[in-house]
């Protein structure tokens, strides 16, 4: 699950004190005055019993609404996924080719783990492991965070969940919880930024209407650093959004710094259990927090011409300081670098060009592709990106007017009131801006990344429109004053999130309803038949070849011996991959031969649909990108020249005549599988 709002519910507390402290003034006399006249101020009584009770009666009805919230999208998500899948009315193998993708490795292991004798022993075999991929041993604990299914596994072993309910079940009833969890996360968060609950209520509907498929959401649950290996990334955007609300604050938080430190003791932790995970130490967002705590060291007195001046070298010196530790950290410490991924992004914003299939590939994934103009549609069309935007631009330039009055050293109220219409005074405010528009950044380029940033766009819009502040500050701008601007703000801080509520429960309600009553059906025979194939013929030594998605499906099902993964992290997995895929180019018989031999492959699996792919982006199908890679394809004045002596293999092997038939033998085929048996003792007789 993604940790922004969880960790914004903990900051939330920690930045709202800012709100209420006094603001320093430059003289220190005026600063004793201050504390006299505090001193002096007589102690308020204790507030009614009524007071308390109505005080408790919102925060106990705040509190079942939140939880409430979240069970119900987690019974949603359950409901939807079993009319989907029809999965309880499914035997055993039909449900586990519902794992598509990477999802099916992770939950093999987690069946791997209950299979064990003790979990110590599953721990060990997992950590290593040379009966997934061929040739090849590997720590998959840390190469693919499996703490996830470590803890499922023994939760489901320790609660006495095997007497009661299938492993399958619990699996993804803990995935629908987190997400539950999420729900109720994004709720709170909400609710705490405009006091009102209301606004959680409006974020959970906001949310489900604009959901994207619950098995690409179920990746949000990864982000914690000892549980999603790119988690530091996101907490380095965190961190940023942390370091700029200090850098345009009038006075340094304390509070932001203990989050620092809750960075650094994090990455260390997550270091040591993670065997020695080099790439935390050498993450950028170490490197920043680094910077950022001996830039403190620096700082000096507020209120001086001279810590003006050293906001900027401050600002400068984190930068500075950010870029020389990371790559101190990355000459001295032993790292695996991710090279590709540093060459996608070269490809991806076009300071580069290639003709390498893994980069051209990766390019072509539906993730890592710019937005479709349907996605925002369909946040046009639920409410939630007009209202996102309207609360963002007023949030942003109240934001603004904040920071050039604070450079300008124009002294601030003490107190901030609503009548006063400056949302943008408040730190919690200032962090949330930035951090949407970082992450908003980011999805415009990748669409992979929308399953973060559209929770934030559903908490931030219900926020806005349900906060008499926001409303109040637009009107400080329009200077209204035919209607009391106070009054008008609160009755429209309640009116408006009524209204889109009534107008969603109208328009969407009934096309949840139809989704969890409409029966869909998931009907895969060739793939059942397949995998039966492969359990009763093959034997138990075979290591099958062939795309890496089937392969993943293989390893779940059967648990024979791969090639290859759908793993894109991995460098040698990546080039399995791509010599693999070359089974759908124009080589040579023996040219495959020679690389599924080197892997010890006995079996190879050709997949019709990638064979005779007609996609709808053309350039972009596997044996385009093949061509593009091995030069079978000459672009002239425009036109594109095929050539190569030889023709497609996964096209003439189904041909059966020679070299083919003496390399490869069919043991198996159907609608869309073709199975050949690697040949040991090769045979030229024609």
């Amino acid at each position: 699950m993604y940790m922004g709002p969880l960790v914004s519910c903990s900051f939330q507390g920690a930045v709202i004190e800012l709100r209420q402290r006094k603001k320093p003034k430059s003289s220190e006399n005026k600063e004793s005055a201050k504390e006299e006249k505090i001193n002096d101020t007589p102690i308020p009584e204790r507030a009614p019993k009524y007071v308390l009770f109505q005080r408790f009666a919102k925060i106990f009805i705040g509190c079942l609404a939140a939880v409430t919230s979240g069970m119900m999208y987690a019974l949603y998500l359950s409901a939807y996924h079993e009319r989907k899948f029809w999965f309880s009315n499914r035997q055993e193998l039909e449900r586990e080719i519902t794992f598509q993708g990477d999802s099916a490795i992770y939950y093999s292991y987690y069946k791997d783990m209950l299979k064990a004798p003790s979990f110590e022993r599953g721990v060990y075999e997992l950590t290593h492991n040379n009966k997934t991929v061929s040739l090849k041993t590997i720590n998959a604990v840390q190469q693919m965070s499996l703490y996830p299914e470590l803890i499922a596994s023994v939760l489901y072993q320790a609660t006495g969940s095997n007497e009661i309910i299938e492993p399958v079940y619990f699996y993804i009833g803990i995935v629908f919880g987190l997400q539950g969890i999420y729900v109720t996360a994004l709720f709170v968060t909400s609710w705490l930024m405009s006091g009102t609950w209301l606004a959680g209520m409006l974020t959970f509907a906001w949310f489900i209407i604009n959901r994207f498929c619950y098995l690409l959401m179920s990746a949000s649950t990864y982000t914690f650093m000892m549980m999603w290996e790119y988690s530091h990334y996101l907490l380095f955007l965190q961190a940023i959004s942390l370091f700029l609300l200090d850098s345009f604050s009038l006075e340094q938080s304390d509070k932001v710094h203990e989050v620092y430190k809750i960075y650094i003791f994090s990455l260390f932790l997550g270091y040591l259990l993670q065997f020695e995970n080099s790439a935390l130490l050498v993450s950028p967002l170490l490197s920043l927090v680094v910077a950022l705590m001996l830039a403190k060291c620096l700082q000096v007195k507020k209120g001086t011409f001279i810590a003006k001046i050293m906001k900027v070298i401050n600002f400068y010196l984190v930068c500075t300081l950010t870029v020389t530790l990371n790559i101190i950290m990355k000459m001295f410490v032993p790292h695996k670098e991710h090279g590709h991924m540093l060459k996608f992004l070269e490809v991806k914003f076009g300071l580069n060009m290639t003709k390498n299939f893994t980069m051209n590939w990766l390019l072509c994934q539906e993730s890592l592709q710019a937005p479709s103009r349907a996605f925002f549609l369909r946040l046009t069309q639920s409410s939630v990106l007009p209202f996102y935007t309207l609360v963002l631009i007023i949030c942003f330039f109240s934001m603004l007017q904040v920071i050039f009055r604070r450079i300008n050293g124009k002294s601030l109220k003490e107190t901030v009131t609503l009548e006063d219409g400056r949302i943008g005074e408040r730190p919690e405010i200032i962090y949330h801006v930035i951090h949407t528009i970082l992450l908003g950044s980011l999805a415009m380029v990748i669409e992979g990344l929308k399953y973060l940033w559209t929770p934030y766009v559903c908490m931030l819009a219900a926020f806005g429109v349900c906060s008499p502040e926001l409303w109040m500050t637009l009107f400080k701008w329009l200077r209204l004053r035919t209607v009391h601007p106070v009054l008008l703000a609160l009755i429209l801080s309640m009116a408006v999130p009524t209204i889109i509520g009534l107008s969603l429960w109208k328009e969407f309600f009934p096309r949840l309803m139809t989704e969890l009553t409409e029966l869909q059906e998931f009907y895969d025979p060739d793939t059942v038949e397949l995998m039966t194939w492969i359990k009763r013929q093959a034997p138990v030594a075979a290591v099958f070849a062939g795309s890496p998605q089937l392969m993943g499906a293989i390893k779940l099902c059967t648990g024979w011996m791969v090639t290859s993964l759908p793993l894109y992290n991995d460098d040698d997995l990546l080039k399995r991959n791509e010599n693999i895929y070359q089974i759908y180019s124009k080589r040579s018989a023996e040219d495959i031969y020679k690389i599924l031999t080197s892997y010890k492959t006995n079996y190879l699996i050709v997949e019709d649909a990638i064979c005779n792919e007609v996609g709808t982006t053309r350039g972009c199908r596997v044996k385009d990108l093949l061509d593009i890679a091995n030069g079978h394809v000459v672009c002239e004045e425009g036109d594109k020249l095929t050539y190569s002596k030889y023709g497609r293999f996964c096209h003439e092997v189904k041909i059966n005549y020679s070299p083919y038939v003496n390399y490869f033998t069919r043991v198996y085929w159907n609608r869309s599988y073709f199975v050949y048996k690697i040949n040991t003792v090769i045979s030229f007789q024609s």
